[in-house]
């Protein structure tokens, strides 16, 4: 395989692992920050526990900004300038957090990283489908997810080993590192995959025209909204999982430990996804981690109420354990089926399927976030809730 440049790209084990480097940074940019929480809300004077867990939804909801910026400049100027334009944009953002005094300040700059990253979050899957199509794309997303995963298992620990140290500002030290880090090793290794002859003028009647054919058509529209279901689901728990580990269970000290094993659930599906999916595809794997998601939660759901809210601590973490399994089974699958009848506009098509998926899922996380009580009802109906309406929206999409 070339690119339009002529030069030919990493092996796959190099590319799958820079394009998860360069999704990554969303999931260490959110995670790292869990265990800072208190702190961060300490120092800068916050008053209530829910008001810091702002600092998580506002990075995803700049991400929702960014995208259909960063989207439609990348199939005008390239994949190339459109990363590290965003690359650039995140590490001001980080900046602004190291010198925040206030949680105003704080809020902006997490804004910006939002906007930032949606440079390498969007393209990264532009870039992908610029080169892999259908099964094959589910397949290269899901070894992707496999080591993606790797970070918010890790991240949590991270964060807490800078705190033994350091100040929580340090984390934003060590994202600022990262950050350039990847980014040299980005514009260094990988060539430019979308040809001169392929790129589209920027203007906004084109991209309005462009938005418009995406939504009209139903896979794409279907899975986008069952993606933001998923991913409201997820972002909900990564909003309220200190608090419940802390506050409801008191254990703090084991929060990075029990992240991280949660975490690798994820993973191991998207292993297991990546050896099924080119045999059984990807609806029917969609499907089925959809449906048994729904029967799961449903379950669990009538235990937690029957004990009012505060279910046996193991039981909670075997819950998690199996839900992760199904959240990692549907993910590369439902952005690559999103995003299979749009390969001649990648870039706009990965900014429209992110920004919708993004805007749905923020308003519910910050919704299962604010709604904590003291008790995991809150996440688990949330859970139920979502998993059977992604089950109904992806029906939906499969018959078109």
């Amino acid at each position: 395989m070339t690119t339009p440049q002529g030069k030919r790209p990493p092996k796959l084990a190099e590319f799958i692992t820079l394009m998860a480097a360069m999704i990554s940074f969303v999931a260490m940019a959110t995670d790292a920050m869990l265990p800072a929480l208190p702190q961060i809300s300490d120092d800068l004077g916050v008053g209530g526990t829910n008001d810091a867990q702002l600092i998580v939804p506002l990075l995803v909801l700049g991400m929702a900004i960014g995208q259909p910026l960063f989207g439609p400049l990348s199939d005008s100027y390239g994949r190339k300038p459109a990363i590290f334009g965003g690359m650039l944009l995140f590490l001001v953002g980080c900046i602004m957090s190291i010198t925040a005094t206030d949680l105003t300040v704080m809020l902006i700059g997490r804004l910006l990283q939002g906007i930032g990253l949606a440079g390498p979050r969007t393209i990264a899957v532009a870039l992908i489908r610029d080169q892999y199509e259908g099964r094959a794309m589910a397949r290269i997303m899901s070894f992707i997810m496999a080591v993606f995963i790797l970070v918010p298992a890790l991240a949590p620990a991270l964060g807490e080993v800078i705190l033994l140290f350091a100040h929580w500002r340090w984390i934003f030290i060590m994202f600022v590192a990262a950050g350039v880090l990847v980014l040299t090793w980005f514009m260094i290794r990988q060539p430019e995959t979308l040809a001169h002859d392929k790129r589209a003028p920027f203007t906004l009647r084109r991209i309005a025209l462009t938005v418009v054919e995406i939504v009209k058509i139903r896979t794409t529209l279907g899975y986008t909204i069952a993606t933001g279901f998923v991913f409201g689901g997820f972002l909900g728990y990564l909003s309220s999982a200190q608090p419940i580990f802390d506050i409801q269970y008191g254990q703090d000290d084991m929060f990075a430990v029990y992240f991280g094993i949660l975490s690798l659930a994820i993973g191991a599906a998207a292993i297991v996804n990546a050896r099924l999916v080119m045999r059984l595809g990807m609806r029917r794997l969609t499907r089925t981690a959809a449906g048994m998601l729904t029967a799961l939660s449903a379950i669990f759901l009538v235990i937690t109420v029957l004990m009012q809210g505060d279910p046996p601590f193991w039981s909670l973490i075997v819950y998690l354990m199996l839900a992760f399994f199904c959240f990692g089974w549907m993910f590369g699958n439902l952005n690559a089926l999103a995003m299979e009848p749009l390969g001649h506009v990648a870039g706009t098509g990965a900014a429209v399927i992110g920004s919708l998926a993004t805007l749905i899922s923020v308003p519910l996380a910050i919704l299962i976030g604010q709604a904590f009580d003291g008790t995991v009802l809150p996440l688990i109906a949330g859970f139920a809730i979502l998993s059977a309406a992604t089950l109904i929206v992806s029906l939906w999409a499969d018959r078109s």
